[in-house]
């Protein structure tokens, strides 16, 4: 009997796929690229450019809002800056901006450093930043109940004996704009405390402790670690501050409408005024031009100060 033996076939190994390779024309990928932003420049350009366009062209124009604006040259600007009534909008303006820049920012950061690291710090800067969620019209509503003649400021005074309590703090220049420099600071002082509350947990707490251990404690730990880390967030504080100060509108609106008279005024009221009330189009567009102007200026000086000052450290 005979056995015979099977070999087993021998396995054909069939080569390894090759990767498909797509075949990109760098060329056209990149012609094509510029299309992507396409949309986002349109709705730029339509929602920003445009109009900032067209604004220009109207400030020098006369235009009363009805048929087709008549080209004047400079006239709007040269009356802008004659008048006494926008010069003096302009100066209410530059008080905005540095009643702004000092006691909301000041205000907040002293209430950032009190309240961080305590145990009850959110409850505590909680009533600062409650007034924030509340709009500029409902702030100049509650404050110009306050400071009425017979408000609610003029009668907790007489009831105590105080002085003041006949004051009319919205009825004369300089002090109505303090005053309402004061209801913002209110409302602003919180989210100011806020941003400066993320500025200090960013600081390392290596740096913190050797100064402890160095004696470092109170105005001098302040002075020597705090507030020199705190730079970078300071410089966007300031910066929003000086912004917003600039385009002020809806408190002062809201609180005297500028008045009495003009001694109130800012440059945006008067931007409002000229176009809306008295239907000058184009002196309007002649101020919303300059505040453009002035914001911008003001927001690129400021920062280049700012970074021309951080590299030199």
């Amino acid at each position: 009997m005979s056995s015979t033996t099977q070999r087993p076939a021998p396995v054909r190994m069939l080569p390894p796929e090759r990767p498909v390779r797509i075949k990109r024309d760098a060329r056209t990928g990149g012609r094509a690229a510029p299309l992507f932003g396409l949309p986002a420049v349109g709705v730029v350009a339509l929602l920003l450019y445009l109009p900032f366009l067209w604004t220009t062209y109207v400030s020098f124009t006369d235009y009363d809002g009805l048929g087709s604006p008549v080209w004047s040259g400079l006239t709007n600007y040269k009356a802008m800056f004659s008048d006494p009534d926008l010069v003096g909008a302009l100066t209410n303006t530059l008080l905005w901006v540095v009643g702004m820049v000092t006691l909301p920012v000041a205000l907040g950061l002293v209430i950032a450093v009190l309240t961080y690291g305590h145990k009850w710090g959110t409850w505590l800067r909680l009533p600062f930043l409650l007034p924030y969620a509340i709009s500029g019209v409902a702030v100049g509503v509650i404050w110009g109940f306050v400071l009425q003649p017979d408000g609610a400021l003029g009668q907790a005074l007489g009831f105590f004996g105080l002085p003041g309590a006949s004051t009319g703090w919205l009825q004369a220049g300089p002090g109505n704009t303090l005053m309402m420099i004061v209801a913002v600071t209110w409302q602003a002082a919180g989210v100011n405390a806020l941003l400066f509350v993320v500025g200090l947990q960013s600081i390392p707490a290596e740096p913190l402790e050797a100064a402890k251990l160095d004696g470092a404690e109170g105005f001098r730990m302040f002075r020597h670690q705090l507030w020199p880390q705190l730079r970078p967030i300071t410089t966007v504080v300031i910066g929003l501050s000086i912004v917003g100060s600039l385009k002020t509108f809806d408190v002062v609106w809201v609180m005297t409408q500028g008045g009495p008279g003009t001694s109130s005024e800012t440059l945006a009221l008067s931007m409002y005024k000229e176009t809306f009330v008295l239907n000058d189009y184009g002196q309007g567009a002649a101020i919303a031009l300059f505040l453009s102007l002035v914001t911008f200026a003001a927001s690129v000086l400021y920062l280049r100060y700012q970074l021309a000052d951080g590299d030199s450290r």
